[in-house]
C-alpha cells in the first residue's frame, strides 16, 4: 500500500491564496497527469489529490494511485486518509485542501491540486452553494426509502423534481443523489437552484491547466490502463476487499474499477472479460463527462498532454511573474 504525506494540522493559519502561488492541474482519467507531475513538478511542488477514490485506504490499483516511488519524490496530500466505508464530501475536501495548502506553503513549496473530480476543483475555487442543511427527520425518511426500495427509486424521484441535478449526477453516486433529493424535500427547491459565487473565494488566482488528448488516443490509453490494472493485481485487490467485508454501498466502492465487480456479482455475472469491458466503457463515459464539466471553467489553459515543454514553460512563467 502506498502512503501519503502526513499533515500536521495543529495551529494552522487562515490560508490566503491571493498572496500565494497555486496550480490546478486537471483532466480526465488516463490523460497523463501523474507522469506530467513526475516529469516537471517534483522539485518545488507538492501534490494535493483531487480524486474522490484515492482518498481511501486500500483502494490502490483500481483508483490508479501514484506509486510509492513517485510519492517519495513528490509529497502527496489527501491520499489514504479514510477507510472506504466513510463518506468524503466536497466540504471535507475544501477543509482538508486548505489545511494542506498551508502546510505546503510553510515548507516553502507550491501546491498543485491535481486529479479528475471536477466538483472538488469547482468548489475549492468558488466555495459551496447556499443550499440549506438537511433536516435529520427528512434524511431518516429518505434512508428508509433507500433501504426498502433502493437508491434508484430516489434517483428517479430526483428526475421529477430536479432534472438539472439528475442529469449531472452519476446514477452510481448515491451520496450526491441522496443529498440533492434531501435538499428538495427539506425546502421545496431543487439543489440546482442554489448557485455558487461567481468570484473565487479568498481572491484566489491559481494557474489553471486543463489536459486533453484526441479521442482516438484517449480510447487507446483507457484500454491500456485497464490492462495494466489487471497485471498489477486488480482482481486480487477486489477479492481482498470483499474478504474484508466490502459492500457495494460503501462510498469507496462507487469508483470505476470497483463498482463493476459488485454490479457483476449482483447480476450473477462471472466473466472477467465482461467486467473489464464494462470498466473500459464506464471509463470512456466518465472521461466524456469530465471534459464537459471542465470545459465550463473559465481562464483555463487547455494544453495537449504530450506537450510537456509547453506546460513546463507555462508553470515556470507563472512562478516568476506572481
Amino acid at each position: 500500500m502506498v502512503k501519503s504525506y502526513t499533515l500536521k494540522t495543529k495551529k494552522l493559519k487562515t490560508i490566503k491564496p491571493s498572496k500565494d502561488k497555486m496550480v490546478f492541474l486537471f483532466g480526465p482519467t488516463s490523460v497523463g497527469k501523474t507522469k506530467l507531475l513526475t516529469d516537471i513538478c517534483k522539485d518545488k511542488f507538492s501534490v494535493i489529490n483531487a480524486d474522490s477514490i484515492q482518498v481511501y485506504k486500500g483502494l490502490d490499483i483500481g483508483s490508479a494511485k501514484a506509486s510509492k516511488d513517485i510519492m517519495e519524490k513528490i509529497p502527496h496530500y489527501l491520499i489514504n486518509i479514510l477507510p472506504p466505508t466513510k463518506q468524503f464530501s466536497v466540504a471535507d475536501f475544501i477543509k482538508k485542501a486548505d489545511e494542506a495548502c498551508e502546510d505546503i506553503y510553510s515548507k516553502g513549496r507550491i501546491p498543485i491540486i491535481s486529479g479528475g473530480t471536477a466538483f472538488y476543483f469547482k468548489h475549492f475555487l468558488y466555495g459551496l452553494s447556499e443550499a440549506p442543511p438537511t433536516d435529520p427527520k427528512v434524511r431518516k425518511e429518505i434512508e428508509k426509502q433507500i433501504k426498502s426500495q433502493g437508491i434508484n427509486s430516489i434517483y428517479l424521484a430526483l428526475k421529477e423534481v430536479d432534472l438539472q441535478s439528475y442529469n449531472k449526477i452519476n446514477p452510481n453516486d448515491s451520496y450526491r443523489i441522496q443529498r440533492a433529493y434531501e435538499v428538495y424535500k427539506t425546502c421545496g427547491k431543487p439543489l440546482s437552484s442554489f448557485s455558487i459565487s461567481e468570484n473565487p473565494r479568498n481572491n484566489m488566482e491559481p494557474l489553471i491547466i486543463g489536459l486533453y488528448r484526441d479521442n482516438e488516443e484517449m480510447q487507446r490509453r483507457l484500454r491500456v490502463r485497464v490492462d495494466l490494472m489487471i497485471k498489477e493485481g486488480l482482481l486480487e485487490e477486489v477479492r481482498r476487499l470483499i474478504r474484508e467485508g466490502a459492500k457495494e454501498d460503501w462510498p469507496g466502492m462507487q469508483g470505476i474499477g470497483y463498482r463493476e465487480f459488485f454490479e457483476a456479482i449482483k447480476n450473477g455475472e462471472t466473466s472477467r472479460s465482461e467486467i473489464l469491458s464494462k470498466i473500459v466503457l464506464d471509463s470512456k463515459h466518465y472521461a466524456k463527462r469530465q471534459y464537459t464539466f471542465f470545459r465550463s471553467f473559465e481562464n483555463v489553459n487547455w494544453i495537449e498532454a504530450s506537450k510537456t515543454q509547453e506546460i513546463e514553460s507555462l508553470i515556470c512563467n507563472f512562478i516568476k511573474n506572481k
